[in-house]
């Protein structure tokens, strides 16, 4: 029997199901491979524990972002729109550890503006997911360039990776930085120099 896990939003999004019990299997089967006994007192709800984690972290596989960026509002503003210091945890495809950081989110309207929070919730979606970095910021870029029809859409995310913090080189003071520019962010020098000043002028 198959575990589901409601990941209900307030866009109307997909429910999420997720097999917890396999999950639960599979940590079980790692705690008798590292030499512990799963049913410890401890450890005993560990699988358990891991399973609803995993259901959570990863809900935005199974949520389609397109749907926060449905509904627009017609407005005659043609100057840069930035959502800064947007927290997101995502999931390292490689080790299955996680990468927590901000993201900076901007873009040229052409006519029509999106609510801010929408762009937060695209975000969100698109960092419950495994994946990598890079991916990330060039998925929301594109994305909000395809739905926005915007003269230009920025994103930049700055994230630690615990990959390389608590293991291998463990290196905790490093922050990865990602950049995606489209439209005139990457054909104008001047407004791409404009949007970095919003970002990162004002803490220096």
């Amino acid at each position: 029997m198959v575990d589901s896990v409601l990941a209900a939003d307030d866009a109307g999004g997909p429910v999420i199901q997720v097999d917890q019990e396999r999950i639960r299997h599979a940590v079980r089967e790692i705690l008798l491979a590292v030499g512990e006994d799963p049913d410890r007192e401890g450890l005993r709800e560990t699988p358990a524990r891991v399973a609803r984690m995993y259901a959570e972290l990863l809900s935005g596989m199974r949520v389609d972002p397109k749907i926060y960026l449905e509904k627009f509002f017609t407005e005659k503003y043609d100057e840069v729109v930035l959502v800064r210091d947007i927290s997101f945890c995502s999931i390292c495809e490689h080790h299955l550890l996680p990468f927590i950081g901000k993201a900076h989110v901007a873009y040229l309207p052409a006519g029509k503006v999106i609510g801010l929070s929408k762009l937060a919730r695209v975000v969100e979606t698109l960092s419950h997911r495994p994946q990598v970095q890079e991916r990330m910021t060039e998925d929301i870029a594109n994305l909000l360039t395809n739905e926005l029809n915007a003269r230009g859409v920025a994103v930049v995310l700055e994230a630690t990776h615990t990959c390389m913090t608590i293991r291998g080189v463990r290196k905790p003071d490093s922050l990865c930085v990602t950049s995606a520019m489209k439209g005139v962010f990457r054909t104008n020098l001047s407004t791409r120099s404009e949007v970095m000043q919003l970002i990162y002028g004002q803490r220096r």
